[in-house]
């Protein structure tokens, strides 16, 4: 929605958050009487008001200690506009409220006025911090827990969101996400300090959302709503009045001919009540639960507003759902008085409050005002405070061009980008992996790097960073990989991590480090390095010229050979066979072992024992002549670790055969296959879709002109005795131009379930297309399911299942339920990021395959240090993904 339509279409969020200490006393049913002036600066309510707009994940940071400085704090009230000019300040005219803007309190966002509209005559709806794109609908977070979602139906009203919140620090973070269906905007935010004996909850891990708070004796139609100056923390208050009920009131102007409680209900609300009309009937509120589940603490205020005869008596006791809660209560004249549940009201749909009067009652109940408020479980623990501090230095120290906002491990969902955290539940969380890999760091590597005790994985790699390695990082004991290669590094490698990298307990890469030693000999030869550097120049330079000389002369030989003989012939490195030996390999087509896109595939072994797969043309196929031809063509000069290998060929008369490495584990889809018993592991898929993606990234990226594939689907994906994965069959791919983000029109091609709709829309082809491919192969990986599931006479897409699941943020129910649970959730989460931003409708949103690459690797990563290296091969794996270059032979 455009910003000209918000003033018409006008949706303000007001969020209240009370903030009390954490040493609560006990509760008692009546507080009465008891009047406190001491509001502890710790205790604090906060507001929030949010005017419709955002697509961005923020975070305001604030800290209560701020109250200290009166630009700031006015009265005890921080009072932040968010979205007005840094220099403007205010004082509200209903209220009185000096307001700040929040420029200071946040690094996100943009800053747009709405416009002149009526409903904007607040001047705290004149602003709005926005993060633009897409409808209201977001989640509110303090710290690592999840406050509230807000969602807006009616953007024409005012929604009001509170909190009361005990903070465990000086400070306080609040978070609003963008969850996918919701656009992040704010109004204001305002803090109020609470009486630390009010709204106990008895649990430190749960929070109190404010439900219901009303006025019930207010029939006014022009005053709806109450707050400061009528309330001293400045809570909202709405008036009603049920049908069923009728006023009583007696004028009250302040609160020095009220005395009060410590909850300080408003005077002007406590000086009307609302009876029953039938004086015989008792008095009946009631509300309905969210979920059965839910837990509820309610507080009724009473303040009596008649001065009763002396043969004039109001008694009445107090029931919830019928049992009983309090009584015999009588309300005292002008003294306000409140009872409350003691323990949280729990296990119904629906709850009702009933008022009945005694025996020896003449008169029938009253109730001024009520509060419902229900418990929001707050038990995710924010990150350990040291590692917060540390991260948030390494942060400025850099400037991290990363969305890094809000508590580093938590929420588990949004846990900062090239993180990994412990989190058990019952300690603050430790960031022990920190993926600063390709982020533009410049200067030495940042000394709060120690403060970060629990690393035990720290990928610094491909950087500018300069300077030398710092002895600091052998304190770091937890510390199991170490990538610092591909930076301006100098100096002597510090001995402590020699000697762990010698005995295995730490993976150390510091390679492409031209300025860096591992021994103090190789100082001493310094001054050495640029005469050899200048002679090596000099021969490298001449053996260039003499092979460039000599590939001249073979190019010649072969394009005048090449002309000689007939179209189609098979001219390369690979060995020739004849049919005879073919039926030598394959003993005489004995064994067949799977089917390709223009015939059968059958087991072979060479005369030295090599097993091979053999592919021969089908006589009949017309089409698979030309598949047979491409993907000879194609294997002959594109070679990598995660292509199958072609080994040969026979081209002999009207027989056609090619050659491959044999794959012993088959491929991808027989293993997912519901008939499999052997159930893939989580760690094994995460490995496969690296291999996959380097292969795939090398004809994209590695191979000039690039190389499309066309066809990516797990049965094209080969996994040796080692489970590496390779792709396969290449039939169909395509070399284009150098412009492989152009669109270049062929026939559609490719297995439906794996095609980019753009293609079979548009016939233009382009490298986007193969990622979309990727994409719906990732979901099939980690679902195990198929792309395309028949149920109910119609076709399932995957896409259609698991979206929505995605979207409700059950990581659960998303992997294959064949793992039973075993695999690492941030893994999870990050590789169904990874898909979801393959299969963007938009072909120009997909990222390119080399940075796919770099996040799924940062994805093992993940999974290899929850997995604390506990095998050999674990190990093995991480140190070849830190160190081993991508860079082969690139394809002309």
């Amino acid at each position: 929605m455009s910003l000209h339509f918000l003033s018409a279409l006008l949706g303000v969020l007001t969020v209240l958050v009370l903030i009390q200490a954490q040493d609560q006393s006990a509760p008692g049913q009546v507080n009465a009487h008891v009047a406190s002036d001491s509001i502890p600066r710790q205790h604090v309510f906060v507001m929030l008001t949010m005017t419709h707009m955002s697509n961005k994940h923020i975070m305001l940071t604030w800290h209560v200690s701020h109250c200290q400085h009166d630009k700031i704090c006015w009265r005890g009230f921080i009072s932040l506009d968010c979205g007005l000019p840094e220099d403007v300040t205010y004082s509200a005219l209903k209220t009185g409220i000096n307001y700040i803007s929040d420029a200071k309190f946040i690094d996100t966002g943009v800053s747009k006025r709405l416009g002149n509209s009526e409903k904007l005559s607040e001047e705290l709806l004149q602003y709005v911090r926005s993060f633009p794109n897409g409808p209201p609908q977001f989640d509110l977070h303090i710290g690592a827990n999840v406050w509230d979602t807000v969602k807006f139906t009616n953007l024409s009203l005012i929604k009001t969101s509170e909190i009361i919140y005990t903070p465990s620090l000086d400070y306080m973070q609040l978070c609003l996400v963008n969850t996918g269906k919701g656009t992040p905007f704010i109004s204001a935010i305002e803090l109020r300090t609470l009486n630390n004996d009010t709204y106990v909850t008895h649990s430190a891990e749960s929070v109190l959302l404010k439900f219901l708070r009303l006025g019930l004796g207010s029939n006014s139609i022009t005053n709806l709503e109450y707050r400061y100056k009528d309330d001293v923390y400045d809570r909202l208050w709405f008036t009603f009045q049920p049908d069923d009920m009728k006023q009583l009131s007696e004028p009250l102007n302040n609160d020095d001919i009220l005395l009060q409680s410590i909850y300080k209900p408003p005077a002007i609300l406590m000086s009307t009540a609302a009876t029953p009309v039938n004086v015989s009937a008792p008095l009946e509120l009631g509300w309905e639960a969210d979920n059965i589940n839910d837990q509820y603490y309610l507080y009724l205020h009473f303040n009596e507003v008649e001065k009763l005869a002396a043969n004039e008596t109001r008694a009445f006791n107090v029931t919830v759902n019928g049992e009983f809660l309090y009584g015999p209560m009588t309300p005292r004249y002008r003294s306000a008085d409140t009872i409350f549940t003691t323990t949280a009201l729990t296990g119904a749909a629906t709850y009702q409050v009933s008022l009945s009067k005694t025996k020896n009652s003449t008169l029938p109940p009253i109730i001024n005002a009520i509060e419902v408020y229900k418990v929001k479980d707050f038990s995710q623990s924010e990150t350990q405070q040291d590692d917060v501090d540390a991260i948030k230095n390494i942060k400025n120290a850099y400037g991290v061009a990363r969305n890094w906002q809000g508590d580093p491990c938590g929420p588990l969902k949004y846990m900062w980008e090239g993180l990994n955290c412990s989190i058990d539940g019952y300690v603050p969380p430790r960031i022990t992996s920190l993926n600063l890999s390709s982020s533009g760091l410049i200067g030495q590597i940042e000394s709060s790097i120690s403060k970060l005790t629990m690393l035990q994985y720290l990928d610094l790699s491909n950087n500018s960073l300069n300077g030398p390695l710092p002895d600091f990082l052998i304190q770091l004991h937890s510390l199991k990989v170490l990538n610092v290669g591909k930076n301006k590094l100098t100096g002597l490698v510090p001995s402590g991590l020699l000697e762990r990298s010698k005995t295995k307990s730490l993976s150390l890469s510091v390679e492409d480090n031209s300025g860096l030693c591992t021994t103090k000999s190789c100082k001493k030869k310094s001054s050495h390095v640029p005469l050899i550097a200048s002679i090596s120049a000099i021969i490298v330079a001449i053996l260039l010229v003499s092979l460039g000389f000599w590939i001249f002369k073979r190019h010649k030989a072969a394009v005048t050979n090449a002309n000689s003989k007939k179209r189609g012939s098979l001219i390369s490195k690979q060995q020739a066979f004849s049919y005879t030996e073919i039926l030598n390999i394959t003993d005489n087509f004995k064994t067949i072992i799977g089917e390709g896109g223009f015939g059968e595939v059958y087991f072979g072994t060479l005369q030295n024992q090599t097993h091979v797969a053999v592919k021969r043309l089908s006589a009949s196929s017309v089409q698979g002549y030309k598949e047979f031809q491409s993907e000879a063509q194609l294997l002959m000069i594109v070679h990598h670790r995660n292509l199958v290998s072609l080994i040969g060929y026979c081209d002999e008369d009207e027989i056609k055969a090619l050659i491959y490495e044999y794959m012993a584990n088959g491929n991808l889809h027989q293993h997912l296959s519901v008939e499999n018993s052997n159930i893939l592991k989580w760690n094994e898929r995460l490995n496969i879709a690296v291999d996959a993606a380097n292969g795939l990234d090398y004809l994209h990226n590695g191979c000039k002109p690039p190389i499309i594939h066309r066809d990516l689907k797990p049965s094209n994906i080969l996994l040796d005795e080692n489970m590496h994965a390779k792709i396969a069959d290449f039939g169909i791919s395509r070399a284009f131009g150098n412009d492989i983000d152009s669109n270049i029109s062929t026939c559609p091609a490719g297995t439906f379930g794996y095609v980019d709709p753009e293609v079979q829309r548009t016939g233009n082809t382009n490298k986007k297309n193969d990622v979309y491919s990727f994409g719906i192969v990732l979901f099939v990986l980690i679902t195990g399911r198929q792309a395309i599931v028949r149920a109910g006479g119609e076709n399932i897409n995957i896409l259609e299942w698991v979206i929505p699941i995605i979207e409700r943020g059950d990581i659960q129910n998303v992997v294959d339920p064949r793992l039973q649970g075993e695999f690492s959730i941030n893994s999870a989460w990050k590789i169904v990021e990874i898909a979801m931003s393959c299969i963007s409708p938009n072909a120009v949103e997909r990222p390119d395959m080399s940075q796919i690459l770099a996040e799924l690797k940062e994805c093992l990563s993940f999974d290899m240090v929850q997995r604390n290296y506990g095998s050999t091969r674990a190990m093995d794996e991480l140190v070849s993904l830190a160190t081993i270059s991508e860079t082969t032979v690139l394809a002309r």
